[in-house]
């Protein structure tokens, strides 16, 4: 473990590890194996563990996951965490199984709305202490509560933060204090922005670092450093994980990296040079995970960054997302955005939906899109 500079947040207990308090940074990633799949997810979480990983999250989000779940908490002596995202009624359920529960706020707001999401909040909360479990706020960007989001237009860096000083309201009126809080945005310089913002006003809450769906290596990685080396040498950050696109052999390399990254940041090797000011093609995709429904998702982001070089000098942006749950909300900021399903990926132009394609027809539509979307900002550009 390396040690390093810290903020004097509190510290959160997640099972044999303990986040925030002057302990060294937590490295963590997440399973991209089904999670019904028992032996793969074992195996993974296990190698996960082995490279150095101090928490291993899994994906819920089916009754018979919380089966398959139970027998994987058998089999590894792995710190879990559970990624609840539109399913927190589960939660009783899968916390006998794990050590932390991580929820959305913006997805909270979706579910239930006849009830208020201070009473959703504080059934959570019941939960972990009957099960001896820490919680995860988890503000993504693309899922913002958007009555949060109405009130700073513009200014989506601050609707995130917002959005997670009231959810520790909540957890603090609860009089629950094992609660850690991640800010996640595609961008290295929200994710800096964002954290800073945060940090001033909660300095005793523990973070959880990280650039979501940061991309292929080698691009993913640099994106990541950027906004790490930032925070983590100002002393903001209790735990990180470095969300790659990767096969799922590979899933355990997330840990490598960010073990690298710190003992980088320990040593003064810094490497913060790219700022990433949109001045050029950005391509964004998600690492993989549980609920990914075809594995071609990896190879299509692959293949979508290979396709795109000829428009590197244009300022646009690509993503591309894995699943359904964060798929269709996660591109809506981007100029042209492709969520994956079981035979078909949706192509949307912002939020505007293009239509559905099978994974052969893919590539050759959005190259068509792409060049649309370049001869229209050039002509406007020429005047």
């Amino acid at each position: 473990m390396v040690r390093m500079k810290r903020n004097p947040t509190r510290p959160v207990r997640v099972g044999r590890t303990t986040l925030g308090g002057g302990h060294p940074v937590a490295v963590q990633s997440m399973c991209a194996t089904r999670t019904q799949d028992v032996d793969a997810t074992v195996e993974q979480a296990e190698a996960i563990r082995r490279a150095g990983g101090d928490l291993v999250r899994v994906a819920v989000d089916a009754p018979k996951d919380v089966e398959a779940l139970s027998e994987v908490r058998r089999q590894t002596t792995a710190n879990l965490v559970v990624d609840l995202q539109e399913n927190y009624r589960l939660a009783a359920r899968v916390a006998p199984h794990v050590d932390k529960v991580r929820y959305n706020p913006g997805h909270l707001y979706h579910h239930e709305k006849d009830k208020p999401v201070l009473q959703k909040v504080r059934s959570l909360v019941e939960v972990a202490r009957e099960h001896d479990c820490a919680v995860r706020i988890g503000v993504n960007c693309g899922s913002v509560d958007p009555d949060i989001k109405a009130r700073y237009p513009g200014d989506d860096v601050q609707a995130m933060v917002e959005s997670a000083l009231e959810h520790c309201r909540y957890m603090d009126d609860l009089g629950f204090d094992r609660y850690v809080v991640s800010l996640k945005d595609s961008h290295p310089r929200k994710v800096i922005e964002a954290n800073q913002r945060f940090a001033a006003a909660r300095p005793d809450v523990p973070l959880h670092l990280g650039v979501t769906e940061a991309g292929i290596p080698p691009e993913g990685i640099v994106k990541t450093r950027v906004a790490l080396e930032q925070l983590l040498s100002r002393g903001i950050g209790d735990t990180l994980r470095v969300s790659l696109t990767l096969p799922n052999p590979r899933k355990h390399e997330e840990i490598l990296v960010g073990r690298q990254i710190l003992a980088d940041i320990a040593a003064g090797r810094f490497r913060s040079v790219p700022v990433f000011d949109d001045d050029t093609l950005n391509i964004i995709s998600c690492p993989s995970c549980s609920r990914v429904e075809n594995e071609r998702f990896v190879e299509l982001a692959e293949a979508v960054k290979a396709m795109t070089v000829y428009a590197q000098r244009h300022a646009l942006t690509i993503a591309v997302m894995g699943c359904r749950v964060n798929g269709p909300g996660e591109t809506d900021d981007a100029d042209l955005g492709l969520w994956c399903g079981p035979t078909h990926v949706n192509l949307k132009r912002r939020t505007e939906s293009i239509g559905a394609f099978t994974y052969d027809e893919i590539l050759p539509r959005l190259k068509q899109e792409l060049d649309a979307l370049i001869a229209s900002r050039t002509a406007v550009e020429a005047g």
